[in-house]
């Protein structure tokens, strides 16, 4: 159950975000669980080639990933930021065990369901692996581990999550990081590369649909935790790509003019 303290959060960011103008609603509210279900979907779609260039990269790469993480200290709490299922994570991880590296693995998701799969699955596969699994906002958490450990932290941001964001919050996002970050703790992040721009909006607007359901849900997920009355049938999902500035947009587009009551803002 949601804590009051994060329900009036949620509550307070719907609020200035539908009185904004244009309307906007953070992508951090996708991921409840029913969104992380949806996401894992997405990841498995043809369209989708983030993930399987990123497993990619970590098969054939991971030694040189593991001399850059140990370069300046043998010892380092690996920290994951939206964890997911940890399918590419999970190929460091068995290497680094291999290489019987001294570190602790803290995966970071708002899901909590997403968080006791991943911590189930990976307990199973890696009996050895020191976890410290947690669930809520990236920063917050950072920010209580900041002073928990003296050992350096390596964050993990994978997915090219970072394309969603445009220039300006792009640069708010790094500040955040950079503002829970110690003197000797490293970024790793995923960024794709610009290409053919039909390929990357496909990617996030694919044919069968599951992105649109995906996007759609934040609404089911007002609708279920703030006592809102949208109508899912009266939206429709609609995806952008702009080449210039290389970020990948969703709307949520209302097809009609109506009313929306929402019960926890009155």
């Amino acid at each position: 159950m949601r804590s009051a303290a994060k329900h009036d959060i949620f509550a307070e960011d719907i609020r200035k975000g539908l009185s904004s103008n244009p309307k906007t609603l953070s992508s951090k509210y996708f991921y409840d669980d029913e969104g992380s279900r949806l996401f894992q979907q997405i990841m498995d779609l043809d369209e989708y080639y983030p993930t399987r260039t990123e497993l990619e990269i970590f098969q054939t790469q991971t030694a040189e990933i593991f001399e850059a993480f140990t370069k300046n200290s043998a010892e380092f709490d690996l920290v994951e930021l939206g964890a997911g299922d940890g399918t590419k994570t999970a190929v460091l991880i068995e290497y680094f065990l291999r290489e019987k590296a001294n570190f602790t693995y803290a995966p970071i998701d708002i899901s909590q369901e997403a968080v006791d799969l991943l911590t189930e699955k990976f307990t199973e596969s890696f009996p050895d692996l020191r976890m410290k699994a947690k669930t809520g906002d990236y920063f917050q958490i950072l920010e209580s581990l900041k002073t928990e450990s003296e050992r350096p932290k390596i964050l993990l941001f994978l997915g090219s999550n970072i394309g969603n964001f445009s220039h300006a919050q792009s640069l708010d996002f790094f500040k955040s990081l950079r503002s829970v970050m110690n003197k000797d703790d490293l970024l790793f992040i995923g960024f794709d590369l610009q290409k053919n721009p039909r390929t990357i909006l496909a990617a996030y607007d694919d044919k069968s649909g599951v992105t649109a359901e995906f996007n759609l849900n934040i609404l089911r997920r007002i609708n279920r935790e703030l006592g809102a009355n949208f109508d899912l049938e009266n939206f429709s999902h609609y995806a952008t790509y702009h080449p210039i500035d290389g970020a990948a947009r969703s709307f949520i587009i209302s097809r009609t003019t109506q009313d929306v009551f929402i019960e926890s803002l009155n």
